[in-house]
This record gives structure tokens, C-alpha cells and sequence, in this order.
């Protein structure tokens, strides 16, 4: 049997479930196939930020930072529980960029794009007057302080998924497309599950969201001629045990004017990141090196009172950055803008180049704007002013955990915390009637009980201890490996049972 669709994506990233729920939205039926878990690779591997880029306004990049600072405005209204506001210091250090340059940078990131309508706006600051200052080293006196956004980036692409998958999308995991080929009117093709059974699809429009794999995809799967290419780039990151104990966040300017971020990070540690590497193996396992681990300490050495070291390292994580090819010298350098091409030379074939996780909705509309009308439809784009993703109902999220913890005086307030800033309004579904942890089921550890491994594998398309503890939490922080033991045994029985 044949199945018939619309669309056919390819790619389980953040800008192919983007697509995919576009797609759908404007009445399309789709399916999407992803060979890994959603946002294994390069979605769920970044800073964990929806910014504009202030570093790319020394490249002239106006017009990206201007779209990436509006849809910061558009994704904090879609999923407020994944997705909050972040004020992020930058001490100043006259050697590296004159005090007059950042001022005028700051001012300019304030107003781009429309960007700034919730946030607050940029200031100057004194540290010996603020809270910033306690952890920094001595002779920082003066720094700014501006606005931008943390997400959780892999509860991104899932909560995006679920969307799409309401709408009608059909999403298979663990599903690789082998070929794909031009039919007559249509694209047919072949996908591999997880337990080797194939079946085709017949397609009236390829959408190629392969990320990192997306050229690979066109040389090798769908055999199409194409003049693209991707320049993979590698950035790294280290999670140290929290250096501050307040929630700013801060941006370092390093002697080779990169920049790397320190961010507060579930609740006990500090994230220092990124670093920009060429990168030439296979994008699927990318692994930090010991060079990158001293870098970023050195980094965060440059600035912080309490000096680090390769040991205080409790993970680290690499993810490969699929970039627009533009002949920039430094990788650093290469444009975080997008390319989408379509070729027509028979049914539709549209290919992702680049990109970045805080615009991936506005290219997933632009994807569409271009590719629906290919299909014969005229539907309008409808996600900018969506009704939140799923859990994001209520915009108080603070008021939302106080409901949470006073309709449940049980449940210890660090997991009503994690879990409502994970699955919003969602988490009292997740929770349930249950009137004491007993209720909650098997104990795996850490604070992760069976109700929401089973919520998880029901809902999310989790099938693997790795997919709860690295993307759908970060529970892996903090669950000793016998539990890990345990929580696979149960998924291989769970995923056949729900």
C-alpha cells in the first residue's frame, strides 16, 4: 500500500516540524519522517537562546537581527513556559571595543526589527552596585546589561511537532527515507523504520529539512543536481557547577573577538559556550575536544573570580551548525542566515540551507508562502499569531507553579518548578488525580517518576532513557546509571504497552 500526501518532510529539526505544522495549518495533509529521536542533532546541540545576535551586527547583519529580534516577540508569546525573558550582562573592557560602540550597538539591538515591545531595554551599569558584579574579578567596574531570551530548544521542536501532529501530521520517528523520485506529478518515496519494514509515499511536494545532511540528502536520496552548499561548523559547550547564584546571564568578549555566553542552567549550574570549528566528520556524533574544554574555561577565567578547569566539567555537548556557504574567512564569520530553494523541475522540491532556532518559524512561513501555492493552495500564514503551543496557555507562568503547589501541597516544589516550566498547563494532565508521590508511580531517580515517563512515550514520541534525560529534560544531570538501567528496561516494555 502506497500512502498519498501533500507533503512529504524530511527532517525531524526545528525547521522541519516548523514546516511541517505551517503546512498543515493551511489545510495540507503531510508526513514527516525523521531518522533519529526529534532534535537529535544540531536542535537540540545550541545555546539554548532566542536572540537576535548582537555579535552580528559587526558583520552588518541588520536585517537578520532585525527578523530574529520580532520573532523573539512572537516565540515568547507562543510558548511562554519554554521560553522566558534573560538579562544578559557584558562587562565592559575598553582594549576590545570602545564603550561609545557598544552603547550605540545595544541601542541599535534595542529597536531593530520592532524587537523590543515586552522586554526591557539596554543600560549602562556599575558592578560595585549591582548584583553581577559579586562573582566577577576585580578590575571589571562597568558593563551593560540588555535583554534577550532562554528556550528550552529540544522542548521546542517537540512542543512543534505535537502541534503539527493535532493539525494531522503524521510524524514517524526512527524512520529514514532511502530514496526519493520524481513520478510523474508526484514524489515517491521509500522509508525504512526502526524494525527494517519499508513502505512508499507518494508526495506532491519533497521538503529537504535535513539539517546538516541536507546537500548529502540531494546527492545521494533524492539524486537531484544542486549548486548549494553547507559549511558545517562545530560548537561546543561545558556545564560547569553554577558559578553565581543569581539569574542574570552574561557575554564575554574574548581577545579573538568571539564571545561566549554564561548562562544560568537548571537551577544548579552554569552553561559556558559556544565555541566555532570547522567541521569536516560525520555530523552525527560530534564530540568537544580537549582544545575547546580549555577555551571556554579560559573564557569564562578572563572574568570570573573562581577559575576553572577541565575537572569541574560535569557535561559537555557539540552540535553541528549547518551554514549558508558564503566564502567568510573564519567560522565565526559565516552568515546565520537561511537560504530556502525550491526546484520545479517537475514536483516541488524544497531544501533548507542554514539557519538559526530563533527564526525557524518565520522560515518555516516563508517555506510555505512559497511552496503552497506550487500546491494550488491560498491559505494565508497563520503562525505568527497562533494560539499558544501545547502547555502554553497561561502567560504567568509564576502564577501557574503557586496553582500547582497549592492545589498539591505534596509535591516538593523543585519538581512542581521542573515541570511546569517543561509542560506548562499541561503538567496538571501530566499529574493528574494523583494525592501523593506514591501516586506518581516507579521512582526512576533524580525527580522523574513513571506518570511522566509514560506521559512522555505517549505524547512526545519518547522510546529511549537518552530522549527523557537529554532532550526531553536534562535529567541526565543529575540520575546515577542504575537508574538509567532502569529506565530503559521499562521503556522496552513501555513503548510496546502505550
Amino acid at each position: 500500500m502506497i500512502e498519498q500526501v501533500d507533503v512529504l518532510v524530511v527532517g525531524g529539526g526545528v525547521n522541519g516540524v516548523g514546516i511541517a505544522r505551517d503546512a498543515a495549518g493551511r489545510g495540507l495533509s503531510v508526513w514527516l519522517c525523521e531518522r533519529d529521536d526529534l532534535a537529535s542533532h544540531t536542535s537540540s546541540s545550541s545555546t539554548k537562546l532566542i536572540h537576535g545576535g548582537l555579535r552580528y551586527l559587526e558583520q552588518f547583519e541588520f536585517a537578520l537581527v532585525g527578523k530574529a529580534l520580532a520573532e523573539r516577540e512572537v516565540l515568547l508569546r507562543a510558548a511562554p513556559h519554554i521560553i522566558w525573558p534573560l538579562r544578559f550582562v557584558l562587562p565592559h573592557q575598553p582594549h576590545l571595543r570602545p564603550e561609545w560602540m557598544i552603547r550605540i550597538g545595544l541601542l541599535l539591538y534595542d529597536h531593530l526589527g520592532r524587537g523590543r515591545r515586552t522586554l526591557p531595554g539596554s543600560r549602562r551599569i556599575r558592578f560595585a552596585k549591582h548584583v553581577t558584579g559579586q562573582p566577577l574579578r576585580d578590575e571589571f567596574h562597568t558593563g551593560f546589561v540588555y535583554s534577550d531570551a532562554w528556550v528550552q530548544d529540544a522542548r521546542l521542536v517537540v512542543l512543534n511537532a505535537m502541534d503539527a501532529a493535532r493539525r494531522g501530521v503524521r510524524i514517524q520517528t526512527h524512520t529514514r527515507c532511502l530514496s526519493a523520485r520524481r513520478d510523474g506529478g508526484s514524489w515517491t518515496a521509500e522509508l525504512e523504520s526502526a524494525d527494517g519494514r519499508r513502505h512508499f509515499v507518494k508526495a506532491r511536494a519533497l521538503v529537504n529539512a535535513a539539517g546538516p545532511w541536507a546537500a548529502r540528502f540531494l546527492d545521494e536520496v533524492a539524486h537531484v543536481k544542486h549548486d548549494r552548499s553547507l559549511r558545517l561548523v562545530k560548537g561546543s559547550h561545558i556545564v560547569v557547577p553554577g558559578i553565581f547564584d543569581h539569574r542574570y546571564a552574561y557575554i564575554f568578549q574574548q581577545p579573538d573577538r568571539r564571545i561566549v555566553f554564561a548562562i544560568p542552567y537548571e537551577r544548579d549550574f552554569t552553561l559556558l559556550g559556544t565555541t566555532d570549528v570547522e567541521y569536516i566528520d560525520d555530523p552525527s556524533h560530534p564530540v568537544i575536544t580537549p582544545e575547546e574544554v580549555g577555551y571556554l574555561c579560559d573564557a569564562a577565567n578572563r572574568y570570573f573570580k573562581k577559575q576553572l578547569g577541565p575537572d569541574d566539567v560535569v557535561w559537555s555537548y557539540s552540535g553541528v551548525r549547518p551554514l549558508l556557504e558564503d566564502d567568510s574567512g573564519a567560522a565565526s564569520e559565516v552568515t546565520r542566515d537561511y537560504l530556502l530553494d525550491v526546484d520545479r523541475n517537475g514536483p516541488p522540491l524544497l531544501s533548507v540551507f542554514g539557519g538559526k532556532l530563533t527564526t525557524f518559524r518565520k522560515l518555516s512561513e516563508e517555506a510555505m508562502d512559497i511552496l503552497a501555492p506550487l500546491l494550488g493552495n491560498d491559505h494565508p500564514a497563520w503562525t505568527a499569531d497562533a494560539r499558544p503551543l501545547p502547555g502554553g496557555g497561561e502567560r504567568d507562568i509564576e502564577a501557574l507553579l503557586e496553582d500547582v503547589l497549592s492545589t498539591r501541597p505534596w509535591l516538593p516544589e523543585a519538581l512542581a518548578w521542573r515541570l511546569v516550566y517543561s509542560y506548562g498547563t499541561r503538567a496538571r494532565d501530566l499529574l493528574g488525580e494523583a494525592g501523593s508521590l506514591y501516586d506518581l508511580g516507579e521512582h526512576f531517580g533524580a525527580d522523574l517518576y513513571q506518570v511522566e515517563v509514560d506521559y512522555l512515550v505517549r505524547h512526545e514520541w519518547a522510546t529511549a532513557a537518552e530522549d527523557i534525560l537529554w532532550r526531553r529534560s536534562k535529567l541526565g544531570l543529575r540520575i546515577a546509571p542504575p537508574d538509567v538501567q532502569r529506565l530503559t528496561g521499562y521503556l522496552s516494555s513501555a513503548t510496546r504497552k502505550l
